[in-house]
């Protein structure tokens, strides 16, 4: 993943009422689909407590879990890697751009306290879904702009706002975002879970991550956890 300091921010921010009028056109009634790739014993857990799943690709997955760990109703949020076509792939496996996988956070939540509307309204604004494989200077296939649904009722909600905002004029081009099924996840290596929160002064993090966090914290200030 690059040090190098990004030459302006990248996030870019739709006006509330703007995506108000948008996401009252769909319902946001809970999803059950829980990801494959979790393991038999936490599988478990999230059922008996009703959460669900959403895994997004929207840049660099540092950047991604440091935003949306902060949410109320967000119970964990986990690095790594899906869509590709290699067996538990490295990080630099990925960063070399061949095994077509995609750096995503995979994001458990409480729909009773954040439903999936929610969270893709988070997904839309905190990056720029017109960049084709590009976020700022992370460029790469790695950084397309991706919604992995687990199921039906979060492809069609996906393909719904995604229709929407082109239509709205919300952003000055078009929205290259895929809508992709779950296939192939696998967690990211340890030292990338956390990496935010674990490394606060890592040029990358103070440079990058650090402006994009405080410029979500002011834009989602209601819906930050306590």
């Amino acid at each position: 993943m690059p040090l190098n300091v990004y030459q302006k921010s990248m996030s870019m921010y739709i006006s509330f009422s703007l995506w108000a009028s948008i996401v009252w056109m769909a319902c946001s009634s809970t999803s059950t689909g829980v990801s494959k790739a979790m393991n038999a014993s936490e599988n478990q857990s999230i059922s008996s407590k009703k959460m669900d799943t959403a895994t997004f690709g929207n840049g660099c997955f540092w950047c991604t879990e440091a935003i949306f760990q902060q949410l109320n109703g967000v119970q964990k949020v986990e690095s790594g890697y899906s869509g590709g076509h290699v067996e538990n792939p490295t990080y630099e496996q990925v960063c070399e751009k061949n095994t077509g996988h995609v750096e995503v956070c995979r994001i458990v939540y409480d729909p009773s306290k954040i439903t999936f509307d929610e969270l893709l309204e988070v997904f839309w604004q905190t990056h720029d879904p017109t960049t084709l494989n590009r976020q700022g200077n992370d460029v790469g296939p790695q950084y397309r702009s991706v919604v992995f649904y687990h199921n039906e009722e979060q492809r069609s909600k996906a393909e719904h706002y995604k229709t929407e905002l082109d239509k709205s004029g919300a952003f000055d081009n078009p929205i290259v975002t895929a809508v992709e099924p779950l296939t192939n996840y696998f967690p990211a290596e340890n030292y990338h879970q956390n990496y935010f929160k674990n490394n606060p002064n890592q040029p990358y993090c103070y440079f990058v991550v650090r402006p994009k966090v405080e410029k979500f914290q002011k834009a989602f200030a209601k819906k930050i956890r306590n």
